[in-house]
């Protein structure tokens, strides 16, 4: 797709790789509706910030008619918004697994709920959904959040077939290790320079984006070379 001139809904905006995509959209010359709980320090003029809770479904339904009105139909929705807890499953607290499942999954269903029609509408589109390498296997203590990712599979897998005839293209990123603030809360990992750079699975998001009108990415798994550093020689 080119991108150029084309509306773009990235969810989860405030830092990480959400802020980082909607950089490399805005390069692009993509016009990016951003939506999060907190705004990022952006100053764009293609960039249109809109205050959202992706797991308060009356929230995103009225993002998106005040997103459309003022841009127009989306051709690119990135559903980024996401967060994890840890705890063994018998000392889960069951708030943090229900906050998890609402912004995870049930969010990623309510963006997708509303872009779709219009999307059908315009021929041409691409859902891109933000998944994790822990949407691939079971990590200890992670069995929340390892199940959002892997719905997040399962959903995308789901509706690319239901999507494709009308243009529409799903693409679901796994990440492994990624510097950001995910473990802020997480024990067994600290964010570090070994880790990922989130600008550098962004560019994946949009080079997946930018792709031929028969080309589709279904899926793009990305990891650390080096998890614990480069190795001496």
């Amino acid at each position: 797709m080119d991108i150029q001139g084309k509306v773009a809904i990235v969810t989860g905006v405030s830092k990480g790789i959400g802020l980082e995509t909607v950089r490399q959209l805005l390069r692009g010359g993509a016009i990016v509706a951003g939506w999060g709980r907190n705004s990022p320090n952006l100053e764009d003029p293609n960039f249109h910030f809109f205050k959202t809770d992706v797991s308060d479904w009356g929230n995103v339904q009225s993002s998106f008619k005040a997103t459309s009105d003022k841009l127009g139909k989306t051709s690119i929705l990135v559903n980024n918004a996401g967060l994890g807890y840890q705890g063994l499953i018998h000392e889960m607290d069951v708030a943090e697994w229900k906050e998890m499942y609402d912004i995870n999954v049930h969010g990623l269903f309510y963006c997708i709920k509303v872009a779709v029609p219009g999307m059908i509408e315009l021929g041409e589109a691409h859902i891109v959904n933000i998944s994790s390498i822990a949407g691939t296997s079971g990590v200890k203590t992670m069995s929340g959040y390892v199940g959002t990712k892997h719905a997040v599979r399962g959903i995308s897998h789901s509706i690319f077939q239901e999507l494709r005839d009308h243009g529409i293209k799903v693409t679901t990123i796994y990440p492994g290790s990624t510097n950001t603030n995910f473990f802020d809360t997480i024990q067994f990992a600290d964010a570090n320079d070994n880790m990922m750079r989130p600008e550098d699975v962004a560019t994946s998001v949009v080079q997946a984006i930018q792709t031929s009108a028969n080309y589709h990415v279904v899926d793009v798994e990305v990891r650390p070379l080096w998890p614990k550093g480069k190795p001496n020689k």
